[in-house]
């Protein structure tokens, strides 16, 4: 007697994006990790900026994070330690929306979300696509931002309105975007390598690829600690791009772009003026992609949830 056959189910892996997961709800989750990300972390990013600047006056050499914390917060008030975030809650928001959007689509164009296979030049490739886009919409805001975190800054700017119109001003439009490339420079191979690595991480941590937050959170902070130390010297670069407007050197002031900033680094620093910062870069990214990529993740299991829910 023939036995009844059954219609295989169809399942789709947790880690693919389902096909009850909107394009808004996906843009809805990667706002609230990127705000979610930046926001906890701020404090170091701004101890991490100014260790950063080039040739400061010798009242505003930072050499330590913890002797710099002390020094913002009893010289100038704790609250020093907060000032231009509104900047990256502004930005942040729509850019982290566009990241994973970006990253999604094109891991899913890429075959990446194939159940079962780990695809690290899907995973890599998307990461580098999500973080052009991205980088584009949020790199005024990132200007804005490093303006308002350097020593003094309150003399000069109120506000982030205030900054951006001044910078605007002064420099024209092209100042929110001559660290474009040099940003791009960093956050490609940085997006590229963390991806890479969260999905290799994170595929060996859970290879059931089921809604884990410790493995998020493990893999996130893995990840973002080794692409941080290894594009650190572009950091850098950014960093005196974005806030050579504030210098009163003329040699910095005119410097155009990713070559001439190295070239004048290593003329007044050395290749040890290009790890400046190291530490808490990487103090700084590990716990907020470790809490990027949690909040994402979580995010994301919500609304397929609650999408099988309302669909059941």
């Amino acid at each position: 007697m023939a036995q009844p056959t059954t219609e295989p189910v169809e399942e789709y892996d947790y880690e693919s994006l389902p096909p009850n997961f909107s394009l808004a709800q996906n843009m809805a989750a990667g706002a609230f990790a990127g705000i979610a990300e930046h926001t906890v972390m701020y404090p170091v990013d701004a101890i991490k900026t100014r260790m950063q600047i080039l040739n400061p006056s010798a009242n505003a050499v930072y050499k330590g994070m913890i002797e710099s914390t002390l020094r913002i917060a009893s010289g100038e008030g704790v609250l020093k330690l907060w000032r231009g975030m509104s900047s990256v809650v502004v930005g942040a928001g729509p850019a982290h929306a566009v990241y994973f959007a970006t990253y999604e689509a094109v891991k899913h164009l890429m075959g990446g979300n194939r159940a079962g296979v780990h695809h690290p030049l899907a995973a890599a490739t998307s990461g580098a696509c999500a973080t052009i886009a991205s980088d584009a919409l949020m790199n005024p805001f990132d200007v804005i931002k490093q303006r308002m975190q350097i020593q003094n800054s309150s003399k000069m700017y109120r506000s982030m309105t205030d900054c951006a119109k001044y910078v605007y001003r002064t420099e024209g439009l092209s100042a929110f975007y001559v660290s474009y490339p040099t940003t791009l420079s960093m956050t490609v191979p940085f997006t590229a390598l963390q991806f890479l690595a969260y999905e290799s991480i994170s595929t060996a941590m859970n290879p059931s690829k089921s809604y884990d937050p410790f493995t998020h959170c493990a893999a996130g902070a893995i990840a973002g600690g080794f692409a941080a130390a290894l594009t650190t010297p572009m950091d850098v670069i950014k960093t005196m791009l974005q806030t050579r407007g504030t210098a009163t050197d003329p040699e910095l002031r005119s410097v155009n772009g990713f070559t001439a900033g190295c070239r004048l680094m290593y003329q007044r620093e050395g290749v040890r003026g290009f790890f400046k910062g190291v530490r808490p870069r990487i103090v700084t990214t590990m716990p907020s992609t470790a809490i990027c990529w949690s909040a994402y993740e979580a995010s994301k299991a919500y609304f397929i949830r609650n999408n099988d829910t309302a669909s059941s």
